[in-house]
């Protein structure tokens, strides 16, 4: 590094730092907000454009040696997957229903415990174990959703207790032309109350809001048949479908208590379906576009292009109309970008429809987005995961410790140590790396199965791979800007 990098990158942690011990002198922020915080300053010591330059030359040069390879083995690699020993599993209704008492429990906890978030399980059960846990464990082992939503199992106990059948079918028609856009709305409200309400992790708050969530879709699929509403209202039903999809594990139903695991290549399981229509390659960019403005609204540019000074930061309250703003303008961006995309590479080859080829397309961004919601939360797992176990053992503040953890205290200097932030980054870089290869590929595959000529296939994946090169930029340069 030379000596005005090294300048450069001295004063800029000097910045940081300024701004972290300003903060923490105006807000009162604990120690493990300052520990988080000197993450970023240790990353900023390290040569990050190096890391850009070769993650966005990985996925350049995945796009140009899978190009040169006959189309056939792009289609043989998702096609081809090993068969193992079927394995005994728990029913759709019994895990379901464990799943909504563990729910139902973590709420009584939210309601009843402690006020402080720190204490209280339902903050981190929520925004850790759910939104980030959840979603890495769909990536790594397939869909888990169908026996862990909270609606299955008590839809069948109710059916059964009142002799109906609940949810079985439709009471009234969910209206064809609304496609996916109820599960569209209801994610903005979950990214809206995530990103930009101002105290989401209150766990009262966060109790009521997450009864009136259960609530709403319970009735909804009572009301439009819960395979219906599944499909197009709840939108993580639709999510973890999605991502658990892109896992390397795929599952075939042998019976009722018994599943074959399929291996082969990440989205193998996904590489049958028909193109996604309009509304759900909307949800997808969704998902993409509120996990990056949630790392772009934390940086010091985003600070300056609404005004707001990061040293003298009042909190989230301060900023709520231009974060919802930023959410949803970070959204019609993607959206545009992404049918621009297609169009320019659809114009190039002269061939398929926009329609055909955006639906088709979408699914090599999946990969994306799990990436990045995997790199950006890595650290909030590794603490909040601690956070969970401690807050559970005494999850009514009543001095009970149900699981040992009552003398542990959570470990946060593991972001202090300059080694070790080294291999989270490191970790971080190659997640989002890996991620859009494995985009590019699933992407060759698609297209080059239903246009035979390579050079068209080339023409048409031209704009895409630049795309995928951009989003690596994106990701890789919000690891490693200065934020607060």
């Amino acid at each position: 590094m030379s000596s005005r990098s090294r300048d450069r990158n001295h004063a800029m942690k000097r910045l940081c730092a300024l701004a972290l011990w300003t903060a923490a002198s105006h807000f009162g922020l604990t120690s493990p907000a300052l520990a988080h915080s000197a993450e970023g300053g240790i990353v900023l010591l390290l040569p990050t454009g190096y890391y850009i330059i070769a993650g966005c030359a990985a996925v350049a040069a995945s796009f140009l040696l899978v190009s040169l390879l006959p189309n056939r083995w792009a289609q043989r690699l998702h096609q081809t997957t090993l068969r193992l020993p079927a394995l005994p599993m728990p029913s759709d209704a019994q895990s379901s229903l464990l799943s909504f008492a563990i729910l139902c429990f973590m709420v009584v906890a939210g309601l009843a415990g402690s006020p402080d978030p720190t204490l209280n399980p339902l903050p981190h059960f929520i925004w850790t174990g759910f939104w980030v846990v959840l979603v890495i464990l769909h990536g790594v082992v397939g869909p888990l959703w169908n026996g862990l939503n909270p609606w299955t199992g008590p839809l069948l106990l109710l059916g059964k207790l009142t002799g109906r059948d609940l949810g079985a079918r439709a009471r009234i028609s969910l209206p064809g032309w609304l496609g996916a856009f109820p599960a569209i709305a209801q994610f903005y409200a979950f990214a809206w109350f995530e990103l930009v309400d101002a105290a989401p992790e209150d766990p009262r708050r966060l109790a009521v809001a997450v009864i009136a969530y259960w609530t709403v879709n319970f009735v909804a699929m009572i009301t439009f048949g819960a395979e219906e509403w599944a499909n197009r209202g709840e939108p993580f039903s639709i999510f973890f479908r999605l991502i658990g999809g892109l896992s390397p594990l795929g599952w075939e139903r042998v019976s009722t208590y018994r599943r074959r695991p399929r291996l082969g290549w990440p989205g193998h399981a996904l590489y049958a379906q028909p193109p996604l229509p309009a509304s759900k390659v909307l949800f997808v960019l969704l998902t993409l576009s509120t996990v990056s403005f949630d790392g772009f609204s934390n940086t010091f540019l985003w600070f300056g292009a609404i005004g707001v000074n990061p040293l003298d930061f009042q909190g989230r309250s301060s900023v709520v109309l231009s974060s919802t703003s930023g959410l949803v303008a970070s959204f019609v961006l993607f959206a545009v970008v992404y049918y621009a995309t297609v169009a320019l590479g659809r114009a190039l080859a002269q061939t398929g429809s926009n329609h055909d080829i955006a639906g088709r397309m979408i699914y090599s961004i999946l990969p994306i987005s799990l990436a990045f919601q995997m790199s950006h939360y890595l650290t909030v797992a590794l603490v909040g995961l601690q956070d969970l176990a401690v807050a559970t053992s005494d999850p009514f503040a009543l001095g009970q410790d149900w699981l040992g953890m009552k003398d542990h205290h959570v470990t946060l200097s593991f972001l202090n140590d300059f080694d070790a932030v080294r291999m989270l980054f490191s970790a971080q870089v190659a997640i989002v790396t890996l991620g859009h290869v494995v985009g590019v590929v699933m992407a060759h595959g698609m297209v080059s199965e239903q246009i035979e000529r390579p050079e068209k296939v080339f023409r048409l994946e031209v704009p895409m791979a630049v795309l995928m090169i951009a989003f690596t930029f994106l990701g890789l340069w919000l690891l490693s800007t200065p934020r607060i």
